[in-house]
């Protein structure tokens, strides 16, 4: 069986939620026992390093295009050709011309619930791309629970017709060490608070600020607050409200981390801080628990499905109760093991090798029945 995966984001460098679903995703593809019997294409715009060797089963597929929408025009004319048996879109542009066998991964539907936390323009093609992905694709897969929810829901996708597959998290393979990398000017830090995520207004930056306002002038805790990602929409609010705060000397933005940065951060951390508005997973969460690092999270849409009973959840608006909640895990030696050992114990229930081989079950179904 000949499967085709549009495969753009896994060649990623700067990888965030998606890209490093796709790459994960590949990579324990390719190492599946079961997967050997298969033709895997990947399908790309300019190829390069995935950092591991592929199979010879298989392929990378590079689709040159000068010009925008290589989805929707470059693939649809792969597609044409009509040589994979069943095409998976990691991220949930369908292009126009498509394999009847396709399989969709869909994240999240977040631009439903706070349109105006993205440009117009963007909000109305994740819309249009979404509901055309959902009603044209053989199968859906959904990363979480809420994230089913919201299609059975908002755009009357039958529940048969959506698999939930969870992602993994890679356990920490990189030492906990007090001098930081690049971005941070080779600056040592200890006693922090971290977020880690695309600095932008749908995350809730804003509102972790507020908090850590609240947090600094209430406990006198002398705490820095780490802010780790790449701007967003929104950065410049962002920005403003960062400048404008007596604290401002204590908040401090890496920008992107690579891989080792973002390792050395986690594992220094003193707690990890994630209110964000709305996730279709929040891999970040999984990530903490994994390096030991208690978690703050929002009580909404994916993100208690996914942090379990590892995790202190909020109002995202709440931002007196995440302050309390930000020294109750910091002084309270009992409550900070509790939430470290369950968040060791939930992360036992997400596998990349799992999701894969879910996935791999997916693409297989139409041939398998």
């Amino acid at each position: 069986m000949i499967i085709g995966i549009h495969s753009i984001a896994a060649f990623k460098k700067q990888k965030t939620g998606v890209e490093e679903y796709a790459f994960q995703l590949i990579k324990h593809l390719a190492m599946l026992p079961e997967a050997r019997e298969h033709h895997f294409l990947l399908y790309t715009d300019k190829g390069g390093d995935l950092g591991f060797d592929l199979p010879e089963n298989f392929e990378i597929r590079i689709l040159k295009w000068s010009a925008f929408a290589w989805t929707q025009a470059r693939l649809s004319l792969e597609m044409l050709k009509k040589e994979c048996d069943v095409l998976f879109i990691p991220a949930h542009v369908l292009p126009i011309v498509h394999s009847r066998n396709s399989v969709v991964a869909i994240h999240g539907l977040e631009y439903e619930y706070f349109p105006e936390h993205y440009p117009f323009w963007f909000s109305k093609y994740l819309r249009w791309s979404t509901k055309y992905a959902a009603r044209n694709a053989r199968k859906i897969t959904t990363v979480s629970n809420n994230t089913k929810k919201d299609l059975v829901e908002l755009y009357g996708v039958s529940e048969k017709k959506i698999k939930v597959i969870h992602h993994g998290v890679e356990k920490s393979e990189i030492p906990p060490a007090k001098i930081f990398a690049k971005n941070l000017g080779g600056q040592e830090f200890k006693n922090y608070i971290l977020y880690i995520g695309r600095i932008e207004l749908k995350k809730n930056i804003v509102g972790i600020i507020k908090a850590f306002e609240i947090f600094k002038e209430k406990y006198k805790l002398p705490h820095k607050l780490i802010l780790a990602g790449s701007p967003g929409f929104g950065y410049e609010k962002i920005k403003y409200q960062i400048l404008h705060t007596k604290y401002k000397n204590t908040i401090i933005e890496t920008g992107y981390v690579d891989n080792e940065e973002k390792e050395r951060l986690y594992n220094n951390a003193s707690l990890f801080l994630f209110p964000s508005f709305y996730e279709g997973f929040g891999m970040p969460i999984l990530e903490a628990q994994a390096r030991g690092v208690p978690v703050i999270s929002s009580n909404i849409s994916s993100m208690p499905e996914v942090g379990g009973r590892g995790a202190l959840y909020v109002d995202p608006n709440g931002y007196n109760d995440i302050a309390d909640k930000m020294y109750a895990l910091l002084t309270d030696e009992n409550l900070r093991n509790d939430m470290i050992n369950k968040g060791y114990e939930n992360i036992k229930k997400f596998s990349w090798e799992k999701c894969a081989r879910e996935t791999l079950n997916v693409l297989l179904d139409r041939v398998l029945e």
